[in-house]
């Protein structure tokens, strides 16, 4: 943008001829963060501080690099709810984080540094650490950086993140809070762990994976139990598909009603290569039809077995170490990856005449979602959060509709997750993240206290602190991760609740229980209210394909890239445009394309009505309403159709559907605004035979609607909105900055004008799409004659100049009757072919032919035939549309239902297309 001084010294602001956001976007940036109009509380605010406050809590990204879309498209829906928000008046908190990540910071700096030669145990704890802060410290700096460049309206005074001491605090108080409620406990229990990471994981981080593996048949000799020796002919064969876990067998089971081993229930086997004997005992989880039905039971090594080893009082070693290789078995296997040792336990299976078959076998494995490691169940004393009574709450905080879930169809999958949940394990044996606050004394005492510096003594015995040490392990990181609601505001202080709880919770579906559901339970429980009242949950970005964008696919998209080349706005659009609530999307170049185009034409549009002013309107003349009683039917049917759009812009927003109200943006500023709207305002403002006072009328009303439109589109599409607003007249009552500017209501509609200005819209629209498929020169002037009902008479006829022009008629003659119609058509063509029918809602139209038509047969009016073909096809249409409103009307459901006014409407557009169909038919001959 450029400042330039009229001849009265007045200083305005145009906007170049050429729409380059990459000129302007960082500029408007600065302007907002200098105005101090981004806090709710800000010097450049303009808040309400009585009204209720709105707060957005961003699901913080993880500090493991850059941004990708699915953050990009997270910020803007959220910075669109702000915006709308900050605009009504109340205070609207977009409070910005960032997530340490633990898992997936040491997955990626692991790498790094090993490609330096170098591994976590190499460095050591301290130095480990110390490089992952310069490694986070970095990233930070560079994601931020995407976040201003994307325009998210964030409150940057509060900026958290999820191991800054608030954070760190309220973890230690959260921690205690349920120790001290018997909610956090800590015992030996079965955990998933992730020998490439070397930690236990959560079960949502298990992907379940099916895969072809290997079934092996082994048999267990039986203990003669006069010698106490294995019998050498006598043998129990099992089935297994882990042959490296033989060496932690305690039992083998049956199903307590096979037949098959009824003689041999209570008896003993040794267990190969340990010498172990082991009872066989019957339990109701065998499958009689796995396998051979008898089968090992490892309970330190499968959720099954070890389910049956706490029934039936089994030992539980473990024989696989924090790598998966075998350990502490006292055999020629310890040390051994257990993948080598399972191909050296096989081989001397087979060498012995114990291996008594294999065969291919479809399972499902699980995977460790980071590293893609098969995942091993092992035995851990680990830290659990008691989760029976966390769900139970949350349960009812959605059944009661305290909380909403957005797209609804997902209440089901909360239901099921909620109800089958298991206890949540929060131990990590990693380093980077929050270290469990608990102390054991070599007495086993367990100390548990939020006090950053530790306890001075164990609670229960007394030792000293030098005596007693810190449990190594860390939090799980969605532990930190679901107190963000309220941590990042302060809790456990009381001054937490200014903004708590918070409005809208905005994310993924994909991580509704890794991180929603446990916000919700640590926030019922811990602070007594729920977190928010809605949970809005988006789709995955999807590349045009379809397929999941992914750095091995090479189908990734660089947000920064597209900012770089688009613009941000265009991106915002594009990432929001089409969308469904819980759905995935595709987003590609065409997409982009269509959002740069919008933009470019509302700044071509806006070029257009501030490069119209009327002479007799000061540059610098403030804001004022037109008088009414000087506008014509198109001036009226713009105001309507503003007033529309603002209601279904203000419709999609309270449902939560972003994607309609990009569509509701499109087409009222682009397919009415811009290409009906401003075409026939042009007419009126050129017309030298009106009073000046109506041109003005005319203009003021595009200043209007045009500033309603940037109001709209503002929380969209924030820097090309706010570039163009600084350039129309404002009122006194105006900020400087349209982000603080007043979000418009919808006004009084006026139906009537909208439908007659609407019906001669279609009326041109019908006279062009016949001119085009009859191949006429678009350019070409054609005389049209007409007929249509006294309703739409003086709109007509108001209108006419810009008919005339849109339509390319010359002369446009109007008739009374069709009779009239018909006559003056024959009169005009006794020796032609007719000339083009058209036929739109209740009006009729001729198209006549070119005065040199039989010179120039290429931009002739068309053959009888395609003329013909054409009417044909709109009779289908027609009756299409005329069937489908008689269903709807023969529905009790719609008439008994919906408003009357609507219904009243539905009937009315069957009768027009009752009208419609019979003239079309009339036409034809038929």
């Amino acid at each position: 943008m450029t400042d330039t001084t009229d001849t009265t010294s007045t200083k305005t602001i145009e906007l170049p001829k050429a729409y380059r956001p990459a000129d302007f976007e960082a500029a408007i940036y600065e302007r907002w963060l200098a105005a101090d109009v981004f806090a709710p509380d800000g010097a450049g605010s303009t808040a309400d501080p009585s009204a209720e406050p709105f707060t957005i809590i961003q699901p913080p990204p993880n500090i493991t690099g850059s941004l990708h879309l699915g953050h990009a498209q997270r910020a803007a829906v959220e910075d669109l709810m702000i915006r709308h928000a900050r605009m009504t008046g109340r205070p609207a908190l977009f409070l910005p984080g960032l997530d340490h990540a633990s898992i997936a910071a040491q997955f990626v700096l692991d790498r790094i540094i090993a490609a330096e030669g170098e591994s976590r145990q190499s460095l050591g704890r301290e130095r480990y650490l110390e490089r992952m802060q310069e490694f986070v410290t970095a990233t930070r700096v560079v994601m931020l950086g995407q976040e201003r460049r994307l325009g998210a309206s964030f409150d940057w005074s509060r900026l958290r993140y999820t191991m800054d001491d608030g954070s760190a605090r309220s973890v230690r108080v959260a921690f205690k809070t349920l120790y001290d409620r018997d909610l956090a406990y800590r015992t030996e229990a079965l955990v998933n762990w992730c020998p490439g990471c070397r930690t236990s994981v959560s079960d949502l981080e298990v992907v379940s994976t099916p895969e072809t593996g290997t079934l092996w048949s082994v048999r267990y000799h039986l203990i003669d139990e006069a010698t106490g020796q294995p019998d050498p002919d006598r043998t129990i064969t099992v089935a297994t598909t882990r042959p490296e876990t033989i060496l932690g067998d305690t039992a083998v089971a049956v199903h307590p009603d096979d037949e098959r081993y009824r003689d041999l229930v209570g008896r003993r086997v040794r267990i190969p290569f340990v010498d172990r004997d082991v009872p066989i005992i019957t339990d109701e989880v065998v499958d009689r039809t796995f396998g051979t039905g008898a089968v090992k039971i490892t309970p330190a090594h499968d959720r099954d077995d070890h389910e049956t080893g706490l029934r039936h009082g089994l030992p539980m070693p473990t024989v696989l170490d924090d790598a998966a290789a075998v350990s502490g078995t006292g055999t020629a296997y310890d040390g051994l990856d257990r993948y080598e040792a399972r191909t050296r336990i096989l081989a001397d299976l087979r060498a012995r005449g114990d291996l008594a078959g294999e065969r291919p076998h479809e399972m499902v494995l699980g995977r460790c979602q980071r590293s893609n490691d098969v995942i091993e169940p092992r035995l851990k004393t680990q830290w659990f959060v008691r989760t029976g009574p966390l769900a139970a709450a949350a349960l009812e905080a959605t059944r009661s509709g305290s909380i909403r879930i957005v797209p609804e169809r997902f209440d089901k999958t909360w239901e099921h997750w909620l109800t089958t949940i298991r206890d949540w394990n929060v131990s990590r044996q990693l380093w980077w993240g929050h270290r469990i606050p608990a102390w054991y004394c070599p007495d086993g005492h367990v100390t548990v206290t939020a006090d950053p510096a530790g306890p001075a003594a164990c609670d229960v015995c007394g030792r000293p602190a030098a005596e007693i040490h810190q449990d190594p392990d860390i939090f799980d990181t969605w532990f930190s991760s679901g107190l963000w609601p309220f941590s990042t505001l302060g809790w456990p202080d009381d001054d937490f609740h200014r903004f708590y709880p918070t409005s809208v919770m905005e994310t993924g579906y994909d991580i509704i229980f890794f991180w929603v559901a446990r916000m919700v339970m640590l926030g019922l429980e811990l602070t007594g209210s729920e977190p928010f009242h809605t949970i809005s949950l988006s789709g995955l970005i999807r590349d045009p394909l379809g397929q999941k964008m992914s750095k091995t696919k090479g189908n990734v998209v660089d947000p920064l890239a597209i900012m770089e080349e688009s613009g941000a706005d265009a991106l915002r659009f594009g990432l929001i445009h089409g969308a469904a609530a819980g759905q995935d999307q595709r987003l590609g170049p065409q997409k982009l394309e269509l959002a740069r185009n919008f933009a470019n034409k509302l700044w071509n549009a806006a070029r257009f009505v501030v490069g119209s002013r009327p002479s007799a309107i000061q540059p610098d003349a403030p804001r004022h309403e037109p008088d009414e009683a000087l506008l014509g039917p198109a001036e009226r049917w713009i105001r309507s159709r503003a007033a529309a759009t603002t209601a279904e812009v203000d419709r999609g927003i309270a449902e939560y559907q972003f994607g309609e109200v990009t569509r509701a943006l499109y087409d009222g500023i682009w397919s009415e605004f811009c290409d009906w709207g401003l075409e026939l305002a042009k007419v009126r403002l050129a017309d030298d035979t009106l009073p000046v006072a109506n041109r003005a009328a005319t203009w003021w009303t595009l200043v209007d609607a045009i500033d309603r439109y940037l109001r709209l589109l503002h929380p969209v599409m924030p820097f090309v909105t706010e570039a163009i607003w600084a350039t129309l007249p404002h009122s006194a009552t105006d900020p400087e900055l349209l982000i603080v500017a007043r979000w418009p209501s919808p006004g009084a509609r006026d139906e009537v004008i909208e439908g007659q200005v609407g019906a001669l819209i279609e009326l041109v629209r019908g006279i062009r799409n016949a001119r085009a498929e009859a191949r006429i020169e678009p350019g070409l002037l054609l005389p049209v004659d007409l007929v249509m009902g006294q309703a739409l008479g003086d709109a007509f006829e108001a209108l006419r100049p810009a008919i005339a022009r849109l339509a390319r008629a010359k002369p446009l003659r109007r008739h009374l009757t069709a009779e009239a119609l018909h006559a003056a058509t024959a009169r005009d063509h006794p020796s032609k072919t007719p000339g083009l029918a058209v036929i739109v809602g209740e009006i009729e139209a001729v198209v006549g032919h070119p005065a040199d038509a039989a010179t120039r047969p290429e931009a002739g009016a068309g053959s009888a035939d395609a003329d013909r073909a054409r009417l044909e096809k709109e009779l289908t249409e027609a009756q299409g549309y005329l069937d489908a409103a008689r269903a709807r009307l023969a529905n009790d459901a719609f008439t008994s239902k919906a408003p009357p006014a609507v219904v009243d409407g539905a009937r009315a557009r069957m009768a027009e297309l009752t009208d419609q169909v019979a003239r079309l038919r009339a036409r034809l001959g038929r």
